[in-house]
């Protein structure tokens, strides 16, 4: 091998990274590393073998399982005791299954399934604020991937002709070898597990059956989404080879940060400031809210910074229903009292006086101030005695 770099540390992925992971970060450092972009770096010239060397193993599930089991030792000679390539790890397993595949299935071994491959999954990333979450979207997204090719409907063969049976494996897609003592089974090496052969195949596609090409999609995104949520659309990933079924296209939402609102789940949390003499004599506030419609909460007397007041059923919605107050989670509104600025001669006078009236009451309307300076008192008496 041309590197004994851990082939996930190449990659730039998690060990248990899906298909669509894999393409997307093999994608991006094959532009990043490429001869083509970097003239003349042998070093880039090299890094690019070596990536495209590990995403050839991982993205082949047989050569994936072998590697993570026995690392680059799966494709030595001596991963298997002399004699064996990487193949051979995928036949073991075959082994078990045709021993044992009698008594667990009553009838030889698992069925093999030949034919064209399953397109690949493709993961997009979806930035949504929290108004769009809250009333749900129509999203237009751009995806590049490999569509089924129009000139030979996806079959991979030119216009007029069609495949033919492979007659290695009889159009069976595997084909068996005897290893040892047991008659082990591989996909086919002339048709590459398809059953079918083409001879003459397309100009435009080369045979694979599809090309690469840049899509517009209409998705409709629910109310109620929130940051990590997956949404499946089945059928709009990469096409199959040479008419296989397409994969699936995952959408993660990831969520913008709101100048006005922090979210819980459905729960929505604001501040919202009054003024000391509202927070004093009790009043009536309006908190705006994402439906558009403000709330009214009802201020009560002696109102102190740090209270809350929940408002049921004007938080997000939920994104399958079943939330009390209809489907809605709360709005949790906490009070923040501001002191006031820039005073006018007269409200200077006015709270004047009414601090030389609040010190002749002895603190009574500020029992929590009395009370910590008494605390502090004592304890510093008790310090000093």
């Amino acid at each position: 091998m041309s590197t004994d770099i851990d082939y996930y540390e190449l990659l730039e992925v998690q060990r248990g990274a899906d298909d669509a992971t894999l393409k997307s970060s093999y994608r991006r450092l094959a532009m990043r590393w490429h001869p083509d972009k970097n003239p003349g770096d042998t070093a880039a010239e090299q890094r690019f073998k070596a990536i495209s060397e590990a995403y050839d193993c991982l993205k082949d599930a047989q050569k994936r399982a072998a590697y993570d089991r026995y690392g680059h030792a799966a494709y030595t000679q001596q991963a298997s005791g002399g004699g064996a390539g990487p193949q051979d790890f995928g036949g073991f397993s075959d082994i078990f299954e045709n021993i044992f595949g009698e008594f667990m299935g009553g009838g030889g071994g698992r069925q093999r399934r030949s034919g064209p491959a399953r397109g690949q999954d493709l993961r997009y990333d979806l930035e949504l604020n929290l108004e769009e979450a809250f009333v749900g979207k129509a999203a237009s997204l751009e995806v590049e991937t490999a569509v089924n090719c129009e000139p030979c409907g996806g079959t991979g063969a030119k216009p007029g002709t069609s495949a033919r049976t492979c007659t290695t494996c009889q159009g069976q897609g595997r084909v068996g070898m005897r290893q040892g003592l047991f008659m082990v089974e591989r996909a086919c090496p002339a048709c590459h597990g398809t059953g079918q052969v083409i001879a003459d195949p397309c100009d435009t596609c080369s045979g694979a059956g599809r090309v690469d090409k840049r899509r517009t999609l209409s998705v409709n995104i629910p109310r109620g989404v929130d940051d990590g949520t997956r949404i499946r659309v089945a059928g709009e990933g990469e096409a199959g080879a040479r008419g296989g079924p397409s994969g699936d296209l995952y959408i993660f939402v990831h969520m913008k940060p709101h100048s006005f609102f922090k979210r819980e789940g459905t729960t929505l949390f604001t501040t919202a400031p009054i003024s000391i003499t509202t927070a004093a004599l009790g009043g009536e506030i309006e908190v705006p809210g994402l439906d558009r419609d403000a709330a009214v909460i009802k201020i009560p007397h002696g109102t102190q910074t740090g209270k809350q007041f929940r408002v049921r059923g004007r938080g997000m919605p939920a994104l399958n229903g079943g939330v009390a107050g209809g489907g809605f989670g709360d709005l949790v509104v906490q009070i923040e009292v501001e002191t006031p600025v820039k005073l006018t001669k007269r409200q200077r006078e006015l709270l004047q006086e009414f601090q030389q009236l609040e010190a002749e009451e002895g603190g009574k309307n500020t029992p929590r101030q009395s009370g910590f300076f008494d605390k502090l008192r004592d304890a510093w008496n008790e310090l000093t005695d």
